[in-house]
């Protein structure tokens, strides 16, 4: 018996979390909590646990849609294994310690219990973790079977891994968030070699047409020019950046154009958690996939930005700042930096990625010098002075790539997951049209998908 139930995550990119039964075992792939929602509704659906068996959780990566909602989950379920790589455990005890604080100014239902310190402390310190191709054996007392698990480099962030579950007769392979194309950092992802009979394949890019899309390369030439557009006419950069894989490969382009003499060398400003997770990324250069090996983001000269009290000191001479939230969300450092920016003739707002409709990011990131946006319906309309420029350097795999997977596994059976309803129709219309025979199901979100 073999069955998937999606919590979370399914026709959407947020609080993605999966349910596997094999036979006996029971597996749960990530367990994250929706970055657009707050409270229980941020949750996946846990209560469609009960009643099932429940052994394992295996988290891809460490991103807050994948991970985040793991300390509610094994409040409930406390007796579930967890495993990870290495570097997801790492970055997990900074993320996790980071959120708790952001829950509180968050959520004010009753209900809604968050985790302490010292639970987190705890959870960590049970988590099981195994190397990329590192094979192991999930098992239960109630289980006939035995299932070998392995972690393939998935090459989206620093530890995100694809997991191959073999059971039985069957191999399934989860992709987790997936990236063949090389970063600045990070190389392309690593796939088994073996045939896959059911593939759940994340979908995110699927309805993005890539001839809009450039090469990392290229888009790095096209983000070092406009750079130095803005510093040469005395103006500074604000790029909003997740603090966790954004953050490092955008510094890490940033200060090797700058060591080619491609940008003209100014002031770099970061903080917070992504210096922190900085460190991960340098300490494990040498033990992972990675491009440019030598190249340690701790030594890279930044100045601090919590040392700054003005912000107008920001624009005294030019500079570059990097800082988190990506999509410029409600109350974080970039959302109050950017309506700085905002006022700033000469300086500009440079987005880097995928901007979620919902946020001020994606108002930002449509609007031009001389339009006038509201953020928030309580604050009065902003006229922009400064430029915005939208760059793509993507973590995630193009279609013509996911597409690729399909082909290089040759799975009977498909699951579409991690993608708005636009980009699962394109992914499952492009599968069955170029590879007859196979059956594709859109997963939905709390609907069981049962295979023989």
């Amino acid at each position: 018996m073999l069955k998937f139930l999606p919590l979370g995550g399914a026709g959407e990119i947020g609080a993605n979390c999966y349910y596997l039964r094999l036979n006996d075992i029971g597996i749960i792939l990530d367990c994250g909590m929706h970055p657009q929602k707050t409270g229980l509704e941020s949750l996946p659906k846990f209560d469609l646990l009960k009643d099932k068996p429940t052994d394992y959780v295996l988290i891809s990566h460490a991103h807050q849609d994948h991970l985040n909602a793991l300390p509610f989950l094994i409040k409930q379920f406390p007796h579930l294994k967890i495993i990870t790589t290495p570097q997801t455990r790492a970055v997990a005890e900074l993320t996790l310690n980071n959120s708790i604080s952001i829950l509180k100014s968050q959520v004010k239902e009753k209900e809604f219990e968050i985790y302490l310190r010292e639970e987190v402390d705890l959870l960590i310190k049970s988590i099981d973790y195994k190397s990329y191709n590192e094979k192991f054996i999930l098992d239960s007392l109630n289980s006939r079977s035995e299932t070998v698990a392995e972690f393939f480099d998935a090459g989206h962030i620093i530890g995100s891994a694809g997991i191959l579950l073999k059971h039985t007769e069957q191999n399934i392979f989860f992709t987790g968030d997936i990236n063949l194309s090389s970063q600045t950092l990070l190389p392309g992802a690593v796939l088994p070699s073996e045939k896959i009979d059911i593939l759940i394949t994340e979908s995110t890019y699927a309805a993005t047409d890539s001839s809009k899309l450039n090469s990392w390369e290229k888009e790095t030439e096209r983000f070092t020019s406009s750079i130095n557009n803005v510093i040469n006419r005395g103006g500074s950069i604000l790029i909003p950046v997740f603090a966790l894989g954004k953050l490092q490969e955008i510094l890490a382009t940033i200060w090797l154009q700058m060591q080619k003499n491609k940008i003209a060398a100014v002031d770099i400003y970061t903080g917070g958690l992504g210096n922190k997770i900085n460190r991960i990324y340098d300490y494990n250069r040498y033990v992972t996939n990675r491009n440019e090996k030598e190249l340690t983001l701790h030594d890279i000269p930044q100045k601090e930005l919590s040392g700054v009290t003005d912000y107008d000191d920001l624009f005294r001479y030019p500079s570059i700042v990097l800082v988190s939230s990506g999509m410029m969300i409600r109350s974080t450092n970039s959302y109050i930096l950017a309506k700085h920016w905002l006022q700033k003739k000469d300086s500009a707002i440079f987005t880097v990625g995928y901007m979620d409709p919902t946020t001020p990011g994606y108002i930002i990131s449509k609007a031009r010098s001389g339009d006038k946006i509201q953020l928030n319906e309580n604050e009065r309309k902003i006229e922009i002075k400064c430029d915005i420029k939208n760059f793509r350097f993507s973590a995630h795999s193009r279609r013509e790539e996911l597409l690729s997977i399909v082909k290089k596994l040759n799975p009977g059976k498909i699951i579409l997951v991690h993608g708005d309803a636009e980009s699962i129709d394109w992914m499952g219309a492009s599968v069955l049209k170029q590879f007859p025979g196979r059956k594709v199901f859109a997963a939905e979100n709390f609907k069981e998908i049962e295979f023989d």
